[in-house]
């Protein structure tokens, strides 16, 4: 085969003769197909010595291939030498065999019993430090707004309005539509079960206590948790990777009192107006489809909610809020203060923040209405 031939035609043609094997053409990805369907898969055991002058071009497959035969061979006991070799092939074939994975895999046993009770535990014991971390900085937030108090001064009061803006109303759509569709939900839903009874205009009544005493201030925290929380991690942690809190910390100034604080205050004094929107949203989208489904006139959806509502259920939602407030703004801004070094971790701790919240937010809420059954409320 000329040089022009080969050049050509891609193909690899081994030989081999007194323990020497001789390759000749191009030893590419494409042609080691062409060598394991001609019968040349691995070089013969006898083979000492692979001469590759010959070859014309030479890919990191091809160095792959020299390197898994002079293995190989190794584990036979001989010690294969690759000849001919251009200074750009010994060198792909040095980075090759150099990046080669280690022989001995660890093994891929099953976990034991042991074994995941160790998992389990670690689980446990990291939650339990989280806890105590989170409950160290709820303190150290307590504290810095005690001092607050005592010189008010200290308040960032433009970034307290500033995150009010964010976090109060640019969320006022989205809060307002969620809260109107969960009313005509309730509705619709209830109305089809109170009609086998007769008793569709309980309706009112069941929309009037779902949404003034659980789901309105509930979802509302879980949306300000998705929404809200997770940029108090992101904008918090995003600080830290780019060490300005670093910075701050350097000349003086406290992070907490400057990017905590104005948070979870802007948090405590929002929450609850969005909450009060979205009772508004949740009965006025209750009140139409009752119109529309059972002939529940405005006027007589008004009177019976007044009448009939006890004004304490709008009173549970209302003192449920700022607690929720104050969770989803200490887990955010924590979460944003344990960012490292990278964007692994802010994306994670971002998720965390978010799920951990709204987790939080639902024991919270459950350990309310307990407490509130107990009392009589």
């Amino acid at each position: 085969m000329t040089k022009s031939d080969a050049l050509l035609n891609k193909r690899i043609n081994v030989s081999v003769a007194e323990g020497k094997a001789t390759l000749a053409g191009h030893l590419l990805i494409d042609t080691l197909m062409q060598l394991r369907s001609d019968g040349h898969s691995s070089i013969p055991d006898e083979t000492t010595s692979i001469d590759i002058s010959p070859l014309y071009k030479l890919d990191t497959a091809g160095a792959w291939f020299l390197v898994d035969q002079r293995a190989q061979a190794a584990k036979r006991g001989i010690m294969l030498q690759i000849m001919g070799a251009t200074s750009a092939q010994a060198q792909l074939i040095e980075t090759v065999e150099q990046n080669m994975p280690p022989d001995h895999q660890p093994s891929l046993e099953p976990p034991s019993i042991a074994d995941r009770f160790e998992v389990f535990g670690r689980k446990i014991a990291r939650g339990f430090r989280m806890a105590v971390e989170l409950t160290s900085f709820l303190g150290q937030v307590i504290a810095t707004l005690g001092g607050i108090l005592r010189r008010p001064s200290r308040l960032r009061l433009t970034s307290v309005v500033h995150h009010c803006q964010e976090i109060g109303v640019s969320a006022v759509p989205i809060v307002a539509l969620m809260a109107f569709l969960i009313g005509v939900v309730l509705a619709f839903q209830g109305s089809a079960q109170l009609r086998q009874f007769g008793a569709e205009v309980f309706v009112v009544d069941l929309i009037a206590i779902s949404i003034l005493r659980e789901l309105g201030i509930l979802l509302t925290s879980i949306i300000v948790a998705g929404r809200s929380g997770s940029a108090f991690t992101a904008a918090i942690g995003s600080m830290k990777m780019r060490e300005e809190i670093d910075a701050m910390r350097t000349l003086g100034l406290d992070p907490v009192t400057i990017l905590v604080v104005p948070r979870v205050v802007a948090l405590m004094l929002m929450l609850p107006a969005l909450g009060l929107i979205a009772d508004i949203s949740g009965l006025i989208g209750g009140a139409l489809m009752s119109w529309v489904e059972l002939g529940v006139s405005p006027a007589v959806f008004q009177t019976r909610l007044v009448s009939n509502t006890d004004v304490w259920h709008f009173g549970v939602g209302m003192i449920k809020a700022p607690f929720f407030a104050l969770i989803i703004g200490i887990i955010g801004c924590y979460q944003g203060m344990k960012v490292g070094g990278n964007a692994e971790s802010l994306g994670r701790l971002t998720s965390a923040s978010v799920v951990l919240s709204i987790f939080m937010v639902i024991v919270v809420d459950a350990m309310f209405s307990i407490f509130f059954a107990i009392v009589g409320v």
